[in-house]
């Protein structure tokens, strides 16, 4: 590991950081256009933020001190997933591996953290979208590891970076079917982990239908200020993460300063046009019933299971 892997790391970090809270603007922003509304504008999550990061929160009677810890937990989960993947660059040499298994655990610690949050208070509500939320969780974490697994056959690792590496190096690999199955299930599998529509409908307000907001009715001010940006920040590494294994061009594949000058800009655009593709996606779709997102979801798993399939049988 060396000092310009560290610099690489810390730029990567710094810019997802940034990024997350524009990335929510433009996807609201988005979705209010197409719905003929004005909307509060891209830079409107930053205000919101900023305002709830200085108040001091009220909890809860009965409340632990998990309702403290675990928001941030989940940022910097989020943010050692920004430092984990190759995002800006896919150079080697980083402190802990960009591996299959460690960034589905990373993953995994993030979720359970908001899970806790929404148990620890004891309200109805928060119980109920934790049970929904982690009922969601065991059926997405397979899924994730088979979708990314069956990335890592034709390119000989598990690790990430490499995985980018070989998309770059050989194109073909992103049109076969292999790449077209897992990437298909893994797309499915983010949408399910980040709450987002057909699975879960980020702005709902009804008791029925919420999971994510559900597990936020007890947080407020700076509580629920890290919450939001952790989760921001983890949809935001993913779409990253899929706009580099879609399209591979433009990431640094070294520590030099003008390729990472390219790779800045590059993700950014990725992650952005992404965002924007998302919030059209929410626009035209509606959310699946709670007991259809098992189908959802089982159908992903499949999509995922015929990936590795097909890659066992192709040479």
């Amino acid at each position: 590991m060396t000092l310009a892997t560290v610099l690489v790391d810390l730029v990567q970090v710094l810019l997802f950081a940034a990024l997350a809270p524009v990335l929510i603007g433009v996807t609201r922003q988005v979705r209010a256009r197409l719905e003929g509304r004005a909307g509060a504008g891209i830079w409107q999550p930053w205000r919101d933020i900023r305002k709830l990061l200085v108040k001091q929160p009220v909890r809860a009677p009965g409340s632990s001190w998990i309702l403290r810890v675990a928001p941030l937990v989940l940022t910097i989960s989020s943010l050692v997933l920004a430092a984990l993947l190759p995002l800006v660059s896919t150079v080697a040499g980083r402190l802990i591996p960009g591996d299959l298994f460690v960034v589905v655990s990373v993953l995994l610690i993030g979720a359970v953290a908001l899970a806790l949050v929404g148990l620890d208070a004891g309200t109805a509500f928060g119980g109920m979208g934790s049970s929904r939320h982690m009922t969601v969780l065991a059926l997405v974490e397979p899924t994730l590891l088979l979708a990314i697994y069956a990335l890592s056959i034709p390119s000989g690792s598990s690790n990430l970076a490499i995985i980018v590496d070989s998309r770059l190096a050989n194109p073909s690999i992103i049109v076969s079917p292999v790449g077209l199955l897992a990437m298909a299930a893994f797309i499915i599998a983010v949408a399910a982990e980040t709450g987002r529509l057909p699975v879960d409908n980020p702005s709902t307000h009804l008791e029925l239908t919420m999971m994510h907001e559900a597990m936020l009715l007890e947080s407020t001010a700076r509580d629920l200020g890290w919450l939001e940006f952790g989760s921001w920040l983890k949809l935001t590494v993913l779409l990253g993460l899929i706009g580099n294994l879609l399209i591979p061009w433009g990431v640094a594949t070294t520590t030099d300063p003008m390729q990472v000058v390219v790779g800045v800009p590059a993700v950014i655009l990725k992650v952005l046009v992404l965002g924007g593709m998302l919030s059209v996606g929410e626009v035209l779709l509606a959310k699946v019933r709670l007991f259809r997102v098992p189908e959802l979801l089982a159908g992903s798993f499949v999509l995922a299971f015929l990936a590795v399939a097909v890659s066992a049988m192709v040479p």
